[in-house]
């Protein structure tokens, strides 16, 4: 290329590049990359977090400077305690109580002393000082053969002033830690006690409390450990309370015992309605519900049957009522979904066990299933489908157990079929409060109704009548199709017809006696001749009117 070439390619270039760089600048002027740079296009981002350095740091620290104190308070209270329940044989009664008690007020001018400069650490060392301060109380009375107090009273009344007062300076430091290890000691304080009385009215007292902290502080876990603390010590007494040192024996009195957890269910309740109404519900206060309603039932039921079995169905039937009132409250006050529901189905499930209890087999099948248009009645007001679907399958799991336990299939069973409709109608009379955009429900009642009908009836009808019944049985469908002006009950006659025809044909030719053979046949061929005829006349009536 000649010189001359090469001035016009020159020429040419310059004013494309420029009119690029001008595009360039105004490109990054729009985008505010003014101070972009070329060397961050080769700016890879690290595979290693940058700061991984500082979170190291920072995770030692953490475990050395929190974690260490904890574990360090922890095995240093226990060293202590160690000491002190070593026999002392040549030494004072009172003398291990003695260095207790001093080096419990050590602790506390040590954590006075660092209040400010080493906060956890102080915190730590008090919590330790009144767990030392309880147990030099505890060895006046226990772990030496000679005591320094001779009075059980008098050792419960200094265990109960200590926990009191833990409890107290607990409340003031707002720790949630500590005011649970207080209701924790006074637990235990009862407990050695001994009192049946003391322990109920004490618990009481604990769970009021605790709802008062939930609702004042918002301390939901206290809350939650509360629940578990007081159910817990309560079944503690029922075993026997070995920790005053009584045998494992199940208590057969008071009988009062069982509705003091009631009590406790509706306290704890109380405390975890709060919230606005149609607000939605947190998981810690479903799963403080499930807790409550829980532990309360499995307790009710195990302490009614193992020991109270007299008096299991009043007990069964009361705690009932307060699950359900329970739920009323909840769906009233809340809208709640969820622990509506759980109240709910506990006091179902406990009005079950009251009506188990109070008839005789096969009796209480037939209230049981009668139950059922009670539960559905109820979860219609709550608008709660998860209870309808919960209803249909306990439905399902009772008439299954009355087929496997019964030896004789009698009229009871006939009482599923005829709650199976009822429960059909309900639903689809007030479906609107469900919200039900499909049947399933109800065709699962009206399945259910299709297949006890016509097994009942084999059972209970002499084999030479079963098609006969079969036959009115499909009438009455017709009858409430036209009534209703529902073609469900149609489809459902059809079907029963089908299933008659079926039986009368492979059966009835066989087995029947002659007479009845020759009754079933005819009244049964003219029936579907006359439905034939009705089915004709609908027909042309409808043609006439599409014309």
């Amino acid at each position: 290329m000649d010189s001359s070439s090469e001035q016009e390619v020159n020429n040419q270039l310059v004013p494309y590049l420029k009119n690029l760089e001008a595009r360039i600048s105004r490109i990054e002027e729009k985008l505010n990359l003014e101070n972009f740079s070329s060397e961050d296009i080769f700016e890879f981002p690290s595979l290693m977090p940058q700061n991984i350095s500082e979170r190291a740091d920072s995770l030692e620290t953490q475990i050395g400077q929190f974690w260490f104190a904890k574990v360090g308070i922890v095995i240093l209270a226990i060293g202590i305690i160690f000491l002190m329940t070593f026999p002392y044989q040549n030494l004072p009664s009172f003398f291990p109580s003695l260095v207790g008690f001093i080096l419990a007020g050590i602790l506390f001018l040590l954590s006075n002393y660092w209040k400010k400069s080493l906060q956890f650490i102080s915190q730590y060392i008090f919590g330790g000082g009144l767990l030392l301060l309880y147990f030099s109380t505890l060895r006046l009375r226990f772990f030496s053969v000679n005591p320094a107090v001779e009075s059980n009273l008098i050792e419960l009344l200094f265990l109960i002033s200590i926990s009191v007062i833990h409890l107290s300076v607990s409340y003031r430091r707002r720790s949630t830690y500590l005011t649970a290890f207080g209701i924790t000691l006074l637990s235990i304080s009862i407990l050695i006690g001994n009192n049946a009385w003391l322990i109920f009215f004490t618990l009481i007292l604990i769970s009021g409390l605790s709802v008062y902290l939930k609702q004042k502080r918002n301390w939901n876990s206290y809350y939650t450990y509360a629940i578990l603390l007081v159910y817990f010590i309560h079944f503690i007494w029922f075993i026997g309370n070995p920790i005053a040192g009584n045998k494992i024996v199940l208590q057969s009195s008071p009988l009062f015992n069982v509705y003091f957890l009631l009590i406790y269910a509706l306290i704890f309740a109380y405390g975890n309605l709060s919230g606005e109404r149609g607000e939605r519900e947190s998981v810690i206060t479903i799963l403080n519900t499930i807790i409550n309603s829980l532990l309360c039932f499995l307790l009710l039921l195990i302490i009614t049957l193992a020991k109270f079995s007299d008096t299991a169905a009043i007990s069964e039937l009361i705690g009932s009522l307060v699950f359900l009132f329970l739920s009323v409250i909840y769906y009233e006050k809340r809208k709640s979904k969820y622990s509506t529901f759980f109240y709910a189905i506990l006091g179902y499930t406990a009005l079950s066990v009251a009506i188990v209890n109070s008839f005789p087999k096969p009796d209480y099948f037939v209230w049981l299933s009668w139950q059922s248009i009670i539960v559905v009645a109820t979860a219609l007001w709550f608008r709660s489908k998860i209870i309808i679907v919960a209803n249909f399958i306990m439905y399902l799991i009772i008439f299954f157990s009355y087929l496997v336990l019964e030896e004789k299939i009698g009229v009871t069973a006939l009482s599923f079929g005829i709650v199976a409709l009822i429960s059909a109608r309900i639903l689809n009379w007030q479906k609107h409060r469900l919200d039900l955009k499909t049947d399933a429900m109800r065709l699962s009642y009206l399945g259910s109704m299709f297949f006890i009908f016509p097994y009942a009836l084999y059972h209970i009808v002499p084999k030479d009548y079963v098609g006969l019944s079969w036959t009115i049985v499909a009438i009455g469908y017709y009858i409430m199709s036209i009534i209703l002006k529902n073609k469900k009950y149609r489809w459902m006659a059809l079907l029963t017809f089908l299933l008659t025809v079926l039986y009368i044909l492979f059966v009835g030719t066989t087995n029947l006696d002659p007479s009845y053979r020759i009754i079933s046949f005819m009244f049964l061929g003219m029936v579907l001749l006359v439905i034939s005829i009705l089915y004709a006349k609908r027909k042309k009536g409808s043609d006439l009117i599409n014309n």
